[in-house]
């Protein structure tokens, strides 16, 4: 009985990987994937010229977006130049790149100061900001930790928050979350593969 019982399992077992095999291959992204996440769905804040955008204005290009702040010492100006990195490395593809910063310190970073942090990595990168408010539903949205941490003066405080981004298709879904640290080459890795998908 124990023995049938296992035979049977073992067909089934391997019935199941046939039918895995044969299906469609799943991409070998180097971050986290995130297909068919319930969340970071909707990014919805004005940009650093005042305009009110979503993720639905920048249908058809994969965008990676990251929430930092421009006082951040490392981590943000860290990553935002290895998205602008990886956007010129890939040529003509670069075009359908989209380097996005969400400000989780809308307090000083005016859309002013924005548009020149931006400028200084790529003139094309959008960079994001809202209320108080608006922030915190983004972040949650984005399931984005943050919190303010006090320095010797009121105006000297730092943010802790979490480093990584996000990455979407070119149809607007989350489909990768890159760690801080991995580098330029698995960003652009994972890109290429999207950017692979919209030609298939």
């Amino acid at each position: 009985m124990n023995t049938r019982r296992f035979a049977l399992a073992a067909l089934a077992a391997l019935t199941l990987a046939a039918c895995q095999k044969s299906g469609p291959d799943k991409p070998a992204f180097k971050g986290i994937d995130l297909t068919g996440a319930e969340y970071a769905r909707q990014l919805n804040l004005t940009d650093q010229d005042g305009r009110a955008r979503s993720l639905a204005d920048f249908k058809g290009k994969v965008l990676v977006v990251f929430f930092g702040y421009t006082q951040c010492p490392d981590v943000c100006p860290t990553t935002m130049a290895e998205v602008a990195e990886v956007k010129r490395s890939l040529g003509a593809d670069g075009d359908k790149v989209q380097g996005i910063f969400v400000t989780i310190d809308p307090e000083r970073d005016t859309g002013q100061l924005l548009k020149a942090y931006m400028a200084s990595f790529d003139p094309s990168f959008v960079a994001l900001r809202g209320s108080a408010e608006q922030t915190q539903a983004a972040a949650k949205e984005f399931k984005v930790f943050y919190a303010k941490v006090p320095g010797k003066t009121p105006d000297t405080y730092t943010m802790d928050h979490t480093a990584a981004s996000f990455i979407f298709d070119t149809e607007g879904r989350v489909r990768v979350y890159a760690r801080y640290g991995s580098g330029a080459q698995p960003l652009a890795d994972d890109i290429k593969l999207l950017l692979a998908e919209k030609k298939s």
